[in-house]
């Protein structure tokens, strides 16, 4: 079950695209994060949902807001992914301990071994505003996002 809205965001560490260590923790005080869980690197809707964020980045990556997208792939197929597809936001690796960070936000299938579509809007407390859980095949509308940061 997913964490919901009103809940603190667990905290994580991960591994981005170019090995650097990305804590949540970090943008507590100083930016709202949107949160997004994706299956895998390299699929169609997991490409085209990244590509549509790439697309809208100023809206996702400024002085207020830090994207960041968390898969359970190996940080080394995340740096070709991004480099593939000009993704230039933090990919993050939750790979090992496999899918730690997914399971503490509830969106981890254990039976595929990968996140769903899980997003969460945190604001600065580091308090979960805003959520949606996609299953693997479903993608979603980042005008969603738009609007859930709108509030805060």
């Amino acid at each position: 079950m997913a964490i919901e809205a009103g809940a603190k965001a667990p905290d994580f560490a991960l591994k981005s695209q170019h090995g650097e260590t990305v804590r949540l923790g970090d943008f507590r005080g100083d930016k709202s994060v949107v949160l997004v869980f994706y299956p895998y690197a390299f699929t169609g809707v997991c490409t085209g949902e990244l590509c549509a964020l790439r697309d809208a980045l100023p809206k996702f990556v400024n002085d207020d807001v830090q994207l960041l997208a968390v898969s359970n792939d190996a940080p080394f197929s995340l740096r070709v992914f991004a480099e593939r597809e000009g993704l230039e936001y933090p990919l993050l690796s939750d790979f090992w301990p496999h899918g730690e960070a997914s399971r503490a936000y509830g969106v981890f299938d254990e039976e595929k071994g990968c996140a769903v579509r899980g997003t969460f809007v945190i604001d600065k407390e580091g308090v979960i505003r805003w959520t949606v859980v996609n299953a693997i095949p479903d993608a979603r509308d980042l005008n969603d996002y738009v609007k859930a940061l709108d509030t805060l």
